[in-house]
Formats: structure tokens, sequence, C-alpha cells
């Protein structure tokens, strides 16, 4: 198929995912043209599949904020069109799907039926899409779409219970690619932030309030009362000033590092011993999923959709939000040396049902079954 995947293209989950998927898809053979205002930081050209389409934001001097909805609908009119596309993927509903949708009914006075799939990712329900100034064009919009799935059970049901949607969403996890998300040899590096065999604790996020950046500075503190320990700090984002200067007030400076962004996070999970979440809400928690293909076990909340993916007690635990107390003292069972190695297995073992081989028939299956709803037309799928 000829595919439009709209998404953003940041560091967050939804651009993330949005941007492997299309990776994957054109592997499989489908033409993947993206489109959005620059170049998703994930997006490779090393295949002849991949193709990108930067949507052009004008300011003029009458608006104090370029109107990029329409700019985006424009867009996806001009590439559907002339690269005849022949479904269009939105990731994160806001502004994606209302877009979608105004370009749909441009496209129909062309004579041409784009299907369009919506798929959730978090914020742009739990959070942003309730907010009243949005709530209303996003339930237009999500219901307008053809076919709608969502990252987890939680963010269905979340769905469901804050919007009046008439429609079916299909639940269709995140996944991994476990070519690239594998433990990696790097003993060299363990070493130098280890020089005593100290155990190794991960964080990465984008260091908002949400991900509660705090409590995993307060349970690294706990640790390291009883153990030798060190912690890596990866991401960057509007909390992480109030994190450095609680390290500094808590006197654990020396024993945490902040990385910040990292494009090639694998080799730091690759020599990590445990992977703390201890978000307020998480849909889903790609960054723990990317952690268990590592083989790192997983302290988190049981927020959102996290004990969909972190099976307590197997994989890591889930704790109750902002237990650090909890959380501490699951952590030091998991490091401990008679159940490490056990819970590090596991992690595996539970990120290879996320692999991407695995849920991308799930959204093949779903192109074809919207496609063929609304052209009339058997999909080339």
């Amino acid at each position: 198929m000829k595919i439009g995947i709209v998404c953003y293209p940041t560091f967050g989950g939804s651009g993330v995912v949005a941007t492997e998927l299309g990776k994957a898809l054109a592997k499989e053979g489908h033409l993947v043209h993206f489109i959005t205002y620059s170049q998703p930081t994930r997006l490779d050209f090393f295949n002849e599949n991949l193709f990108y389409h930067e949507v052009d934001i004008r300011s003029y001097p009458l608006f104090e904020y370029a109107p990029y909805e329409l700019a985006l609908a424009s867009k996806m009119v001009d590439v559907v069109r002339h690269e005849n596309l022949e479904l269009l993927h939105v990731h994160y509903a806001i502004p994606h799907a209302s877009a979608a949708y105004m370009a749909k009914q441009i496209l129909l006075t062309h004579g041409i039926k784009i299907p369009v799939v919506t798929t959730l990712h978090g914020t742009d329900i739990t959070l942003v899409g309730k907010d009243p100034s949005y709530a209303p064009v996003v339930t237009f919009s999500i219901n307008q779409s053809d076919g709608i799935s969502a990252v987890s059970k939680d963010l269905k049901e979340d769905t469901y219970r804050h919007f009046n949607i008439t429609k079916d969403i299909d639940v269709i996890p995140n996944f991994i690619d476990l070519n690239r998300f594998k433990k990696q040899k790097k003993d060299h590096f363990k070493t130098a932030i280890c020089p005593e065999g100290e155990k190794l604790i991960v964080h990465t996020s984008n260091f908002r309030k949400v991900k509660r950046v705090d409590d995993v500075i307060r349970i690294f503190y706990h640790i390291r009362q009883q153990m030798p320990v060190k912690l890596l700090m990866v991401g960057d984002g509007p909390e992480r000033p109030r994190i450095e200067k609680l390290c500094r007030e808590m006197g654990t400076c020396q024993d945490v590092r902040f990385l910040g962004k990292l494009e090639a996070v694998e080799e730091v999970l690759s020599v990590a011993d445990l992977f703390i979440m201890p978000s307020e809400k998480e849909s889903f928690g790609l960054a723990a999923l990317e952690a268990m293909a590592c083989e790192v076990p997983v302290i988190s909340s049981n927020a959102g959709g996290l004990p969909e993916l972190n099976i307590h007690g197997v994989t890591g635990f889930a704790c109750a939000v902002g237990d650090i107390d909890d959380m501490t003292e699951k952590a030091l069972f998991i490091l401990d040396d008679a159940n490490l190695d056990t819970f590090k297995h596991n992690a595996l073992e539970r990120a290879k049902e996320f692999d991407v081989q695995n849920v991308l028939p799930l959204y093949e299956e779903m192109y074809r079954r919207v496609f063929e709803d609304v052209t009339g037309q058997v999909a080339a799928v």
C-alpha cells in the first residue's frame, strides 16, 4: 500500500512509534510517506520505500501563531493527490485527526476517497484532549476517523470514559525492534561507570512533572544507603534543573550522571541492572519496553497501561504512584544477586511478545479492513 504517516517528529513516544512503524512497513514493501514539519528523529532513508514531505509553515503579521493545522491539511491533500496515497495514518489526535478530517473532505471534492486511521497515544486523550478548549474537536475528529487504535487497554477505557466516542477502538500495543534493542557487550562502559562493581540504575524520560523524576532520585537515595549503586539519567526537559538541585541537596551527585538526550539509548540500557519509571501517568511505557528488551527489569508505578506491560513480580514490580518506600524495597529485592538474573530473563521474554513482527500484522489488518470499507476495493496488503 501507499501510506501517509502524520506524527510529531520528536523524541516523544508517539513520534518514535510512528517512525518505527513506518520503517517496518517500508521493509515489508509498503511505500511510506511521512508528513510533518521536520524530519522525525529516528527516520533514516536506507530504504527506497521511505519518503518525507515537510509541512511549510509560513508566518504572517496577521497571525500571532502560525496556523499549523491548516498547513498540515493542505500538505496532506497535496501528497495524497500527487503520490496517489491509499491511506492516511495519523498519530496523536491533536491536531492531526482534525487536520486529516479537513484533508479528507477536500479530497472528496477531487473525487478521492482517502481512509483515515487515528492512533491515540496518551496525553492527546488523558491531558490535552480533555481541555474544554479542545474536547469537542477531539471527539468529533476521532469519531470521523475510519479506524481508531489505542496503545493500551487502559487508554481505550480512558477514551470511552472521557469522550463520547461512538466507534470501536482497537488495542494495538507499542512494539520493539529486537534487532536494535538488545543487550550489547559494553563491559568497558559498565566498568567506567561502575569501577567498583556497583549496580547500575537507569531512568529515561522527557523530564516533565508527570514523570515524577524526583521520585527516581529519592528511590535511588534509599537504595544507595543499602548497597553500592550508580544512577544514569537519560533525557532532558523542564524538570531537569530542579532534579539536579535535588541531587545536590541529597548529596548523591557523585553517583548520578545526567546524560541528556541520547539517540543510542540501547547502549546505556545494555549495561543497566534496573530501570525505574515512577510516572503519574503512562498510557503504555515505551521506555520500559526498550529497557526490558535489553534484559533490564523494571520498577514502575501501576499507573495507566504500565501493569499491562510490566508484570508484577515477574518482569519487575508495579507499585502505587508515589510509594517510594515500596519501590525501594522492591528494587533492593530485584538487585539482590540471588534474584537479578531471573528478573532479567523474564524481562526479555516479555519484551519478545512486543516484537515489531508480532505487532505489524495488526496494523496491516486494520489498514486492509478500513481501506476496503471506505473504497469498496480490495487492499494490496
